[in-house]
């Protein structure tokens, strides 16, 4: 099933407010295409928040990081790739991307890159545990 890049990325998004639930966290989905993180989540006792940025991908490709890495905001990155055949998530440190970034050249236009080689690492997949209970 194919989906567009919008559907995408609400199946990537709920996909994730899934896993954040089952571990204690209540999950604030904040505007689409905002600017900004896509997820506030905060403790059952609401002592602890949590900002949440999540790239979903229809298979497993790299993630677009942007012109700079500046933009790598959050607490904690999710990943969740294959989202409408077999959704995979990878759990990141907001340092972990940026350390793992590739920085591209075209045209002389920089951009920045998480390739799957990258991010698609047993330390990383499904490690919700990396999050914590809520």
């Amino acid at each position: 099933m194919a989906l567009d890049s919008q559907l995408t990325g609400n199946a990537g998004l709920y996909y994730c407010c899934y896993h954040l639930s089952l571990l204690g966290w209540n999950v604030m989905p904040t505007a689409r295409n905002a600017r900004g993180v896509d997820i506030i989540a905060y403790s059952r006792d609401a002592t602890r928040k949590l900002a949440i940025q999540v790239k979903a991908l229809s298979k497993r490709s790299p993630v677009p990081l942007g012109t700079s890495l500046e933009k790598v905001m959050g607490d904690v990155w999710v990943i969740v790739n294959k989202v409408t055949s077999s959704p995979s998530a990878f759990i990141l440190l907001p340092s972990e991307v940026k350390e793992l970034a590739h920085r591209g050249e075209k045209d002389g236009r920089v951009s920045f890159w998480l390739q799957p080689i990258s991010y698609d690492r047993e330390c990383f997949k499904e490690k919700w545990e990396r999050i914590g209970h809520g």
